[in-house]
């Protein structure tokens, strides 16, 4: 799901997103209370309406911003209370009224408010949050009223194997429609994260969605599909599009290196996006000049090109050939760029 925090995927129109094989976006709870509020867009006829995009749409509940604004807000059992990053404004934001916003919005899925920590953590502040976490979970699905708009729990629990078994065991026991795992890619390894997963999954039902929130690189989604999550985000296709890093099956490249100033090859000749009907002598003369058109199509190519990578990760698995997929794929990045490229 490709992030468009406040309504928008930066510098991507609708039309635009879909060609990429986008088919659902992420938006974010907190940021659009703040701006324009809730109020405005459920008077807009909801999310999709305003935005114009007839997907499937996820807000997430606000629980990243504990994270990504710790040092603008406060945690109690009441919810947290964040300074506003706009105009400093308090602002108390909790379950309940996380859940509130999400039915105004009217996205397709809501996630249920949970208190994210940095890791590595004391075991007593992972297992404080975890339980909290649980707390806030069943507050949020006592007040979740809209049939037509499916609840997620968060699997919290840090790096702990047994907090992370207590949280899912707890909100598998809450029925939820479907479930995240939460707290990773905050200052973790990738092994570590690749350990938590693999001994939080078996916990979760096979038949409903599981869900890896804020990850990640082409390698982590491999790694995730692997073990069995469905649904991804993250703001890596389009934060590195903007600072002019396109991934390709052969490791990133980086469009401000003087080697592609002559470079008259696209970015992949396997690629049909809008960016590969371009040189990489022009896409770097874009970024180079600070033209913006470089950020939305370099934006455009990576979205495109996680989109086709997870669709042939589901084809391979369709053919039970999707370890031999993941090898290739590796062989490819471990290879880097054909030394043509190097200058």
């Amino acid at each position: 799901m490709p992030v468009g925090t406040s309504g928008a995927v930066k510098g991507i129109d609708c039309e635009r997103l879909r060609e990429t094989g986008t088919q659902m976006v992420l938006a974010n709870t907190y940021h659009l209370a703040l701006r324009p509020g809730a109020d405005l867009v459920a008077a807009m006829g909801g999310l999709h309406a305003w935005m114009g995009w007839d997907g499937p749409i996820l807000t997430d509940s606000g629980g990243f911003q504990v994270f990504s604004l710790a040092d603008r807000s406060r945690i109690t059992e009441e919810g947290v209370e964040f300074r506003s990053h706009i105009d400093g404004a308090k602002i108390l934001l909790t379950p309940e009224k996380s859940v509130r916003i999400q039915e105004q919005l009217g996205s397709d899925i809501a996630m249920v408010l949970d208190q994210v920590i940095a890791l590595p953590a004391e075991r007593a502040a992972v297992q404080e949050a975890m339980e909290r976490s649980i707390r806030w979970a069943i507050r949020c699905q006592a007040v979740a009223s809209r049939s037509d708009q499916a609840l997620f729990g968060i699997v919290q629990g840090g790096l702990e194997s047994d907090f992370r078994r207590q949280s899912a065991t707890a909100l598998v026991a809450l029925e939820f429609k479907g479930y995240a795992i939460g707290g990773l890619s905050v200052g973790e390894s990738p092994e570590a994260m690749i350990r938590v997963l693999e001994e939080t999954i078996p916990q979760l039902p096979e038949n409903q969605p599981r869900y890896l929130m804020g990850v990640g690189r082409p390698e982590d989604l491999l790694e995730g599909v692997r073990r069995g999550i469905d649904l991804f985000d993250c703001v890596m296709p389009t934060r590195n599009g903007r600072n002019a890093l396109a991934f390709t099956d052969h490791g990133p490249l980086r469009l401000r290196n003087r080697r592609h100033a002559l470079d008259p090859r696209p970015l992949d000749t396997n690629c049909r996006c809008l960016a590969c009907r371009h040189s990489r002598s022009y896409l770097r003369h874009l970024f180079q000049t600070g033209e913006m058109l470089g950020p939305i199509l370099l934006s455009i190519h990576n979205l495109t090109y996680y989109h086709r990578l997870l669709t042939k990760a589901r084809q391979a698995i369709a053919n039970n050939q999707f370890e031999a997929f993941c090898r290739k794929q590796y062989a490819g990045w471990n290879e880097g760029p054909p030394s043509e490229e190097i200058a």
